[in-house]
């Protein structure tokens, strides 16, 4: 088995645009699933104990991340085969059904994420309906308005009409008109209504319509923590989008991406104190500063780099790392995360849409040795191992839209595909897992990426015979993250949902116990996209969990 591939940001940004129309979300919990014994949640209130779980459970069926709950608005665009120009005239959309009183109350600015629903219309005369987006951001001072991440060039909200239209070039993706007219305010920081995405490029032109349901992403409706968590230091990083981070050496490692402009790389704390980090070092290097994740062994400190490949730096001096070399050298390898498992590191290469995942041997931390390629087939790497967990001689690969796999790594010169789990509708997208014992079964948390991604609780006891057993769900407009499974409790960064601490010791009843919102409009960088929030986390065993948000930094908290 061998050989390369590319998820990420970079990809997860093209892939934002492909799956607009693709990729769903909301605000409503969905109702709840028969036997799972979920949360149906948006899970305002914090669980108490329940009962030693026995092993017992009920398979589940799987609907997808994203689930039709039918039109969202009696708005409608009228024209069928629309110019650009139309694309972007109001008087296209019939609104006679809209209720102005409520438009003329809504706030003239804020972050709105939401779930978009596309209805097309078939030869046969039925009807297809697939997913679309809702995202926009507005602000009261005349700041750079954005409706799917393109500018607003029309801004109609005041006196009981709400309409945004954007229009970009793109040399990549053409001409695209995005309008969006809301239509009625069902419940606070909501808005419901309807929309059309034109595009053409030199070789086709595509329209999609259909309603949408926007929420604000900030959850003001909810205390800012509970169970107890609390924040005790906060430390902004300057470079670019900080994604991820790494605590050892009693330092913070935390990783950036280039973004907007912005320059991505490593920047370094003391965190010796948590209560009282301070900035050590940063460095971002000319061509090679998309470092999107990070893990440690002794004195090597493993950087995953968009650019290079796996970026190594001796870290025997903490505060000031020096840079040894890269992996595997050739300058043109697309790494996205890395994983360190006693002395092997595992890095995946995303270089291709297939990829592939390279382990080394790292008996001596800073002289890693390849040692294997490990490449599953296309259709069960459809994207590439976005991640990985290793457990007990399993390497546990969330392969992107291949789904989620399970390979025997014991012996590496005879790598083994055990089975896999795929997601069902659309835009299911295995991102990240954990993977521990429960009642003698082994069971896997695992959580996609995009809108309406959520986590999925399965038995990966017989990987040729993976079930859904249970699962937790948050807002249909927001994205589950990065994990960490500590005995029987899962710290996630969940982006706009901030970070949520499940009680896992029933796996087919996750139950929050703490949680903290991190999420504000107001910070610096703040965008209005799908990653947006709390990314990365870590818990290092000093008491603390070390968080990464996206735009305010390294946050740390007490474990609650």
């Amino acid at each position: 088995m061998t050989s390369p591939l590319r998820p990420g940001w970079a990809l997860l940004s093209a892939l934002t645009l492909l799956l607009s129309a693709t990729t769903g979300c909301d605000d409503d919990p969905p109702p709840p699933v028969p036997d799972a014994g979920q949360q149906p949640t948006d899970a305002g209130t914090d669980a108490g104990p329940e009962a030693p779980w026995d092993g017992g459970y009920t398979v589940l069926d799987d609907p997808g991340d994203w689930m039709d709950r039918g039109a969202f608005s009696a708005c409608r665009f009228t024209v069928e085969n629309p110019s650009l120009e139309a694309c972007a005239d109001p008087a296209n959309f019939d609104m006679s059904s809209c209720n102005a009183d409520q438009l003329a109350a809504v706030e003239q600015h804020g972050i709105y994420v939401g779930d978009g629903r596309s209805e097309r219309r078939l030869a046969d005369g039925g009807t297809s309906v697939t997913p679309g987006t809702a995202a926009f951001q507005l602000f009261a001072d005349g700041g750079p308005d954005k409706v799917l991440g393109i500018p607003v060039t029309t801004r109609k909200t005041t006196g009981g009409t709400f309409f945004l239209s954007g229009r970009q070039s793109n040399p990549y993706t053409g001409e695209r008109v995005v309008s969006l007219a809301g239509c009625e305010t069902p419940r606070p920081d909501v808005i419901t209504g309807c929309y059309v995405r034109c595009t053409e490029t030199p070789r086709s032109s595509t329209r999609s319509m259909g309603t949408f349901e926007a929420e604000r992403a900030e959850r003001r409706g909810e205390a800012e923590s509970s169970g107890g968590m609390r924040l005790v230091a906060e430390s902004f990083v300057d470079l670019g989008v900080p994604v991820d981070v790494y605590v050892t050496h009693g330092h913070a490692y935390v990783v950036s991406i280039n973004q907007a402009g912005r320059f991505g790389g490593l920047t370094v704390f003391d965190v010796s104190d948590p209560a009282h980090p301070f900035f050590k070092t940063s460095i971002s290097l000319p061509g090679d500063s998309y470092w999107n994740g990070v893990w440690a062994k002794g004195d090597a400190l493993y950087v995953a780099s968009a650019d290079t490949g796996v970026s190594v730096f001796d870290i025997s001096n903490p505060g000031s790392p020096e840079f040894i070399l890269s992996l595997p050298g050739n300058g043109n390898t697309n790494v996205h995360t890395v994983l360190v498992d006693g002395d092997r590191l595992y890095a995946s290469d995303v270089t291709d849409f297939v990829g592939s995942t390279r382990v080394y041997d790292i008996s001596t931390p800073l002289a890693p040795v390849l040692r294997q390629v490990i490449t599953l087939s296309e259709s069960s790497s459809l994207g590439g191992p976005h991640d990985f967990f290793a457990y007990e001689g399993r390497l546990y690969l969330s392969n992107a839209y291949g789904g989620y796999s399970v390979v025997d790594v014991t012996d590496l010169e005879n790598v083994r595909h055990l089975g896999q789990y795929t997601y069902p509708g659309f835009g299911g997208f295995a991102h990240h897992s954990a993977v521990g014992t429960f009642a003698g079964r082994t069971i896997a948390f695992e959580g996609g990426e995009f809108p309406g991604s959520h986590l999925r609780v399965l038995d990966v006891t017989d990987p040729a015979n993976i079930v859904k057993i249970g699962e937790h769900r948050m807002r249909y407009s927001t994205s589950i993250h990065n994990m960490i499974l500590k005995g029987e409790r899962l710290y996630v960064a969940w982006y706009h949902e901030g970070v949520r601490v499940l009680d896992v010791a029933n796996p087919t009843q996750p139950r929050q116990v703490a949680h903290f919102n991190t999420f504000r409009e107001t910070d610096p960088h703040r965008m209005g996209g799908a990653f947006e929030g709390a990314i990365g986390i870590r818990l290092p065993g000093d008491g603390y969990v070390y968080v990464v948000d996206t735009s305010r930094g390294l946050l740390i908290f007490n474990e609650p």
